[in-house]
This record gives structure tokens, sequence and C-alpha cells, in this order.
């Protein structure tokens, strides 16, 4: 009687586990290795998106092509910049933003050589950068627009956040946009060059997750989990730094220490950082953000502004 009453019990556990298993939903988002991404990745390597309901593939994908992946379907969600999704939506990549990530102090910048005193001496110069419709470029024309220039007064040669960091310590090139953690790998050389400007001087660098409209339409749970996640991550790094650092840190093959020299320079948006920015200065920062890139050619025309966001999942 025994054996046959644990095998009902070990029977009945076996289907609440499949049962669990099954409304797990499958989601893949695309990241970089951009330090303020890292909560996504301590959400997954601690198991919060797992205790959510949520089986989350990362794929680490450069933002020059992540609207690729979306519009394909490799990928259903995405960590980028506020303007970025800008630039998706104008390319007709539907997508909305479903809460902010972090804000960038001083943790994206412009690296030159010593000998250059000011943008404005930029003027004729090879100025490393990601593609048009990224983040390093928009600060890029954002900086130079500031200093009454624009894209078309430098000659941008097209790499990565990471390589433009390491072709700069390595004498290449005359300036390069970039971010932490690449960002202090030249604050490291003093000697190959300085920072000129970080998002200290020009705060434009903000980040949210977002997701094609397809998806969302008939994902609401799993999007209010993503919310719910990122918030609860957010929680953790507070509760257990160390820890956080220490996963978190890993995924960039940074230790824990060196992880938190470039979060440093960012600060992460919680539940009600969220909806103050969302009420506030999203919309003010999205349209002059496509201003920028419509001045600058990025886009042809500017999207619908009122449609890039969609604020249910942080209430």
């Amino acid at each position: 009687m025994k054996t046959i009453l644990k095998a009902g019990v070990a029977g009945v556990a076996m289907l609440v586990a499949g049962a669990a298993a099954a409304q797990e939903t499958k989601v893949a988002i695309g990241i970089s290795g951009w330090t303020g991404f890292a909560p996504l990745t301590l959400a997954k390597e601690a198991g919060i998106f797992k205790k959510n309901g949520l089986d989350v593939t990362i794929k680490k994908i450069p933002q020059a092509s992540r609207h690729l992946a979306i519009a394909s379907g490799d990928i259903q969600c995405a960590a980028t910049t506020v303007e970025t999704w800008v630039v998706w939506n104008a390319a007709g990549v539907a997508t909305k933003q479903i809460f902010q990530l972090d804000k960038s102090y001083g943790a994206d910048g412009m690296v030159v050589r010593n000998a250059i005193a000011s943008i404005k001496d930029l003027k004729g110069k090879t100025v490393a950068s990601s593609a048009p419709g990224t983040s390093p470029y928009f600060m890029l024309a954002w900086v130079l627009k500031k200093n009454g220039m624009s894209p078309k007064d430098v000659t941008v040669v097209n790499l990565e956040p990471g390589p433009a960091a390491q072709a700069f310590i390595a004498g290449q090139n005359d300036a390069a946009m970039t971010y932490e953690p690449y960002l202090s790998a030249v604050r490291e050389k003093p000697d190959a060059g300085k920072i000129i400007a970080t998002t200290l001087d020009y705060p434009m660098v903000m980040d949210t997750f977002g997701c094609a409209n397809a998806w969302l339409a008939s994902n609401d749970k799993a999007a209010k989990a993503f919310a719910d996640s990122y918030f609860e991550a957010v929680a953790m790094i507070e509760k257990d730094q160390k820890k956080a650092y220490d996963i978190m840190g890993a995924d960039v093959k940074q230790t824990g220490e060196q992880f938190g020299g470039s979060a440093k320079y960012l600060r992460w948006q919680d539940k009600a950082a969220n909806q103050k920015f969302f009420a506030g200065d999203f919309a003010t920062f999205s349209k002059e953000a496509a201003d920028v890139m419509l001045g600058a050619g990025v886009i042809k025309a500017i999207p619908d502004l009122s449609q890039l966001a969609d604020t249910r999942f942080i209430q």
C-alpha cells in the first residue's frame, strides 16, 4: 500500500513539475556586454526569471543589428538606448519600451588623443564609433551638435565599443566612442589619450528594455514578469552587492571588484525611478533625440513618438 501511495505522490509531483515547466514562457532577448544591462544577466543566473515564469535565452548581439534579430523573430525583446527605439520604429521594426534599465553617469564617453584640447579640434579627424542607429553614434552626433558640428565634420570609422577602445589604446584613430567596461581600459592608459566628454557632461544615455509589438500583444503576463524580475535583480544588488557583482562581472570576464568599478558610473533604475521617468523626461528626451537623428540623417522621418512605450508593466 505504501509503495502504491509513494508512486502516486511521485506521479502527482511529476505532473505539478511538468505543469510549472509548461507555464514558463520561452523568450529570447538581445543585449550586449554593457554594464547597465547586467541586471538582466543577474536575473537569469540567480533564477529570478525562472521563478517568475520565464525561460529566458540571452543573446549577445551588436546594437547595430539587434533590431534585425527582432524583425526576423530570432529574439522577441531587447535592451538598448531610448533613442535607438526611435530609429528601430522609424525603420519599420514595431517595438515598445516597457521599463527603464539605467542612466549613465559617466559610463559612456569620447576619448581623444592628448593633443586634442576641445571637441571643435576634432574637425577633420578620425573617430571610431559604432554605425548610425547605435548609442555610440548618437552620442557622437549629440556631442558634435552641442558644439556646432555634425558627424559630417569628422571621418567615422565603424568599430563597436570594445574594439574601438582597443584600437585607440593601440594608437589607431584620433578619437573613439566607447562605454563601460571598455572606457575604464582607457582610463588606465593615460599615455594613450584622455576622456574629453562623458555622460556627466552630456547626460543623454538612458537604457530601456522593450519587445516587439506582436509579442507584447499576446504576452502581457510575461512582459510584467520581465519588469518584476528586473526590479528584483536591482533589489538583490542592493541586498547582496558582492554576490551580485561577482555574477554580473563573470559574464564580461571581470572580477566582482572590477565590475563594481564600472558600475559606479551608472545608476540602475528601480520601479519608483521608472514611474517618474516615463511620466516626465521620457517624452521630452525622445523628441529631442529624434530631432538630432533626423538632422544627422540617421532617420528619414520621425515615427509616432506617442507609441514608443507601454507603461502598464511598471505600475
